[in-house]
């Protein structure tokens, strides 16, 4: 609750409650159809010096807040202050404003009896404001805290995709230059226009973590996948097919950096380095308009592996991406892995779409 709503809650409490006591005073009149103006304005004038008065509990509740008093100092406080109150307002300001309004149904004098009710209705008064500005604090606290956890969760997430991201980039660097290395051993001029491609790829690398890029577009994540697969085939050569089944209105959509690589990379690791014969890689993308969802497939017919044996890979390519879209997107992505031996391997991921 902002302080001006409490405060607008506060006055309109206090009006609607004088307005019941004006009422409550002369209700045999009203019974017989009088209304008496002036015990009305009586009532109302008499209020307001409680509420004035009790207002000031709001920054005496923030002063004990600060000095950081225990629950039992606060009721202790509290007690003394109702007392101090209940003086105050019944037999000063009451009396004070009974006196400038003249009101002749109040006596001169009274027993003391006739002041106890009224006393402790004074301190129940202020045991009742008390409790609703500590309880404003309270909750305004635990919003605070809350706000605080939610911040501190974010940079935390923000903390951990940083550092995800800067496993994945040397990780490519390491194994695309790794397939540089094993290409100069087959083809040198081929090793050659492969170092060409790979500066493309570093520029895309580097742009991405130089402008603090979150997302690009799934078109220009493809555009580096296709320069990497362009270099992985100078050295696999007819063994490398690749099947672009790709959906043209989603090119557009943003997606993380360095989301699709990965898993094309672990095709070329696990279904095309081992073996001498021609293999397949699908790479798919599909706009799923109605949904709100970009859906991506890799999928290759390599040997497969136990769902179990992913797993518990040390790799880190799939098992980043995957986290990735885990802090970025929530149970809004979906990332699922279908394989087995000697069936392939296929990755579906879905994000939700969103524009660059």
């Amino acid at each position: 609750m902002t302080m001006r709503r409490m405060w607008l809650f506060y006055t309109l409490a206090w009006i609607a409650y004088s307005i019941l006591i004006a009422l409550a005073i002369q209700i045999d009149g009203l019974s017989k159809g009088q209304f008496d103006l002036q015990l009305a304005m009586y009532s109302e004038i008499n209020t307001l010096p409680a509420a004035l008065t009790l207002a000031l509990i709001w920054p005496m509740t923030g002063l004990m807040e600060r000095k950081g008093l225990r629950p039992l100092s606060i009721v202790f406080t509290h007690i003394l202050l109702s007392l101090v109150f209940g003086f105050f307002w019944h037999y000063a300001v009451s009396g004070f404003m009974q006196m400038i309004v003249h009101v002749k149904e109040i006596e001169a004098v009274r027993p003391l009896s006739a002041y106890i009710w009224p006393f402790l209705y004074s301190l129940m008064m202020y045991g009742v404001v008390a409790a609703i500005f500590h309880t404003v604090r309270s909750s305004e606290a635990r919003r605070m805290q809350a706000l605080a956890a939610t911040q501190a969760q974010g940079l935390l997430v923000v903390a951990e995709l940083a550092s995800l991201r800067n496993k994945l980039n040397p990780h490519f660097l390491f194994n695309t230059l790794h397939s540089i290395i094993a290409l100069m051993r087959k083809d040198g001029k081929a090793a050659e226009a492969a170092l060409f491609r790979f500066s493309d790829m570093l520029r895309y690398v580097l742009d991405t973590e130089k402008n603090g890029t979150t997302h690009v577009a799934l078109e220009d994540e493809l555009n580096f996948v296709r320069d990497y697969l362009n270099l992985e085939a100078l050295r696999l050569g007819h063994r490398l097919n690749v099947d672009w089944q790709l959906d043209e209105m989603a090119g557009g959509f943003g997606i993380p950096p360095l989301t699709v690589q990965p898993l094309v990379e672990n095709s070329i690791k696990h279904a095309f380095n081992p073996r001498s014969q021609p293999g397949n890689l699908l790479i798919k993308t599909r706009l799923k308009a109605l949904h709100g969802e970009l859906e991506i497939t890799i999928r290759d017919d390599g040997p497969g592996a136990e769902l179990a044996d992913v797993h518990a890979s040390s790799g880190i390519g799939v098992k980043t991406v995957e986290r990735r879209l885990q802090l970025e997107y929530g149970k809004r992505a979906s990332f699922s892995i279908n394989t087995a031996p000697g069936q392939g391997f296929e990755i579906c991921l879905t994000i939700p779409i969103s524009s660059m």
